[in-house]
């Protein structure tokens, strides 16, 4: 992932608070076996101090590759919205000359997978995601050989990514003028299309910290 340096994170609170505030669906890539391509799987996770936590069904094929490659890279992406030309026009020339561009937040983290298959701690592992997705704990006891879970558990199998490096970015033309900034953040308030509102709050809070952009 290319990062500009004005698209770049402006500290680790950013983007991990960025993925506190619901951000926990993402895309784990793993290298296929030889001679097929890569595996891109989608799914939720928890983050548990340096570890990512997922689970999948034993029949994914994602196992095989990590077996034999466990250096992967997931990314969780957000906020993001297509930004027409007109709006990024400079001052003083034709709204056609503008040229559109895409804003987004993508956290990309390099990561080695650790495979877990015994029952007991496959279940803990569990009962931490039920924590995060489920924090009133509407749920029945996630115990090794007690039901429901209990039978359910032989058919998952866990995963522990344990974070090596984070590259975070947070594209939305910090390194234009204060006026145009502003004025996207107008104009995608006004269409409020898909993530356009939240992508506008984004952009709004990279200018307040930001400001005008000093290389």
């Amino acid at each position: 992932m290319f990062i500009h340096p004005w698209d770049a994170g402006l500290d680790e609170a950013e983007w991990r608070s960025w993925l506190a505030e619901g951000h926990d669906f993402g895309i784990l890539s793993v290298n296929g076996p030889p001679g097929r391509a890569p595996l891109a799987v989608p799914t939720h996770f928890t983050v548990d101090g340096g570890h990512l936590l997922i689970h999948f069904a034993r029949p994914n094929p994602v196992w095989e590759a990590i077996e034999q490659d466990p250096n992967v890279t997931f990314t969780v992406f957000g906020d993001y919205a297509f930004v027409p030309g007109p709006w990024r026009a400079p001052a003083g020339t034709p709204p056609t000359d503008g040229v559109p561009t895409s804003y987004y937040t993508a956290v990309q983290f390099t990561c080695r997978a650790h495979i877990i298959d015994d029952p007991e701690a496959k279940a803990a592992l569990l009962r931490r995601q039920l924590a995060h997705f489920q924090p009133d704990g509407d749920h029945a006891p996630v115990v090794a050989g007690r039901p429901p879970y209990g039978r359910l558990l032989p058919g998952i199998r866990g995963l522990r990514l344990d974070v090596t490096d984070v590259r975070a970015k947070f594209k939305y033309d910090d390194h234009k003028p204060v006026e145009h900034r502003t004025a996207v953040t107008e104009h995608l308030t006004a269409r409020g299309q898909g993530l356009d509102l939240s992508t506008a709050r984004r952009q709004r809070r990279r200018l307040d910290r930001i400001g005008p952009w000093k290389p």
